[in-house]
């Protein structure tokens, strides 16, 4: 079976990657917004009055696609479309109260399986909304209003410019995390995301209920998963050594992973997509972890041509286990809103 690398999600006919765009209405528009990988937490302690702070990498596959044009009654048809049309109602009572939409869902990211799909959705929803209707609002509005980015900022971050981020966890005030830095990824690179459909991660108000359940994370943990972010993955990722990326990645996730293990009953949500990625890392992958709550999985290769090899050599494991395994690339770009405008004078 060939490998499937997307690597031109991105075409001309796109239009920007900019999330709203004042201007002259349009007849319709449409919105691919890229999934996102939740690498790990740096500081689940929070004595320093900061709790959290997230990793995280914008990738080119799945997406959410989906245009939206005015029409009466209020529609949505497609994946996850009744999520999408509770966001659509909430955008348009907010700032479009006067008209009703019509939304088409082409296709959506998985839902509850890791990938940020209810904050690439709302924003979806949100920016077609802006540029449907010629209004400006940045992404941290359009979040706020669906109380999105409550822990994490790396959703809204990479829906506006894509790449690998960091954010400075939630402090005192009420507002999204900080970005700290936002790095391109590197263009060689791709990681293969191991694929469980028949099991979703932890969400909604058992999340909150596991996280207000979670006891602090040790001082010393903590100290020592900043001290991997900042003294080995990201200068690892800044030159490209993909070694000792992953080797920080994936002590972060066994720390990590290990703290979470008694909410999501073990390290892995999903144990096959557990037990497929370390063959992948034995095989000769790099950094493997689950993403936020999983159960989709991941590992990076430092190549297209080892990912190809990585691929063919587990590709039919992971079908005897049930699961599927998916290549993508580094996402550094946000997402796309192409406006088709109006032919009428």
């Amino acid at each position: 079976m060939p490998l499937l690398d997307a690597t031109q999600t991105q075409r001309p006919s796109e239009g920007s990657s900019a999330p709203a765009h004042p201007g002259p209405k349009a007849d319709a528009v449409r919105v691919l917004a890229p999934a996102r990988l939740h690498l790990g937490f740096l500081d689940l302690n929070g004595g320093l009055g900061r709790r959290f702070g997230s990793i995280g990498l914008a990738v080119d596959r799945p997406v959410t696609e989906l245009v939206l044009a005015r029409g009466r009654p209020f529609k949505a048809e497609g994946p996850d479309h009744l999520r999408a049309l509770r966001a659509l109602r909430a955008y348009a009572e907010a700032f479009s109260p006067q008209n009703a939409y019509q939304l088409e869902i082409r296709s959506a990211i998985p839902s509850h399986a890791g990938l940020g799909s209810g904050t690439q959705l709302a924003l979806a929803v949100g920016a077609a909304l802006m540029a449907l209707e010629g209004l400006e609002r940045g992404t941290g509005e359009l979040g706020e209003q669906l109380d999105r980015g409550a822990r994490s900022a790396i959703g809204m971050a990479a829906f506006d410019s894509g790449g690998f981020i960091v954010d400075g966890g939630r402090g005192a005030k009420d507002q999204p995390p900080p970005i700290l830095m936002r790095a391109c990824f590197p263009e060689a690179w791709r990681v293969l995301l191991i694929m469980d459909a028949r099991t979703a991660g932890v969400h909604g108000e058992a999340e909150a209920k596991a996280f207000a359940a979670l006891p602090p994370l040790s001082e010393a943990a903590a100290a020592h998963v900043c001290r991997l972010v900042l003294m080995q993955l990201v200068p690892g990722l800044m030159e490209a050594d993909i070694a000792a990326f992953g080797a920080a990645l994936t002590e972060i996730q066994a720390i990590v992973g290990g703290h979470f293990a008694a909410a999501q009953g073990g390290p892995w949500t999903s144990p096959a997509v557990g037990r497929i990625a370390q063959k992948l890392k034995e095989a000769g992958a790099f950094g493997i972890g689950q993403s936020s709550w999983g159960p989709t999985g991941f590992a990076f290769s430092g190549s297209k041509e080892n990912a190809q090899h990585l691929y063919d050599s587990l590709s039919e494991a992971a079908r005897a286990e049930g699961l599927d395994i998916m290549v993508a690339k580094g996402r550094n770009r946000g997402a796309f809103v192409e406006r088709i405008a109006s032919t009428q004078s």
